[in-house]
C-alpha cells in the first residue's frame, strides 16, 4: 500500500500518438490535510474513494489506499467535496516494462499537463520518453489536491 511515484512535465502532445487508452477523469478532495488527502473520483464508468498520506522527504513515497465503489455513490459524495474538482483525460502509454499515465488537465488548470509513473522501488531506473520534460515529483503546487485550491491559471 506504498506508492513509488514520480512526475513530470510534459513538453509536447506526442503522447497522444503513443497512447493505448485514454479516459476522463473528474475527481474532488474531502480532506486536502497534507498528512492525509481523501479523494473521491469518477473514471469513465467507475468510482473510486482513495485516502493517501503524508509523502516522503523526496515526495516519490506515501501510503495509498483505493477501493472501487459504485459511482452513483461517487456522484453523491463529490458534492460533499472541497471547493476545486478537478477534470483532466488520462492518456496511458507503454514504456518498457512501465506505464506513463499523463493527465490533461481542463478549466482552471488548463495547459497543464503531467505525467506519473509508479515505480517498484525509489531507484528503479525506467525508460524515459522524449516527451517528458522537467521532474516536479515533490512539488506541491502539482498535487491534484492542490490544484483544486491554486489552479495552475492562478500562478
Amino acid at each position: 500500500m506504498i506508492e513509488i511515484e514520480r512526475k513530470f512535465l510534459v513538453n509536447s502532445e506526442t503522447y497522444k500518438n503513443e497512447a493505448q487508452k485514454n479516459y476522463r477523469i473528474v475527481q474532488g478532495f474531502l480532506n486536502t490535510d497534507p498528512e492525509r488527502t481523501v479523494r473521491v473520483r469518477i473514471k469513465g464508468d467507475q468510482g473510486f474513494l482513495t485516502i493517501k498520506g503524508i509523502g516522503n522527504a523526496s515526495g516519490t513515497s506515501r501510503f495509498e489506499w483505493e477501493k472501487e465503489i459504485p459511482v452513483i455513490e461517487a456522484e453523491q459524495l463529490m458534492l460533499l467535496c472541497e471547493e476545486g474538482i478537478i477534470e483532466k483525460t488520462r492518456y496511458e502509454i507503454p514504456s518498457g516494462s512501465h506505464i506513463i499515465e499523463v493527465d490533461e488537465f481542463y478549466g482552471e488548470n488548463n495547459g497543464l499537463t503531467i505525467a506519473e509513473i509508479e515505480l517498484n522501488d525509489e531507484n528503479e531506473t525506467f525508460l524515459a520518453p522524449n516527451w517528458l520534460g522537467k521532474e516536479v515529483t515533490g512539488d506541491s503546487r502539482y498535487y491534484n489536491s492542490q490544484l483544486g485550491k491554486k489552479p495552475f491559471k492562478t500562478w
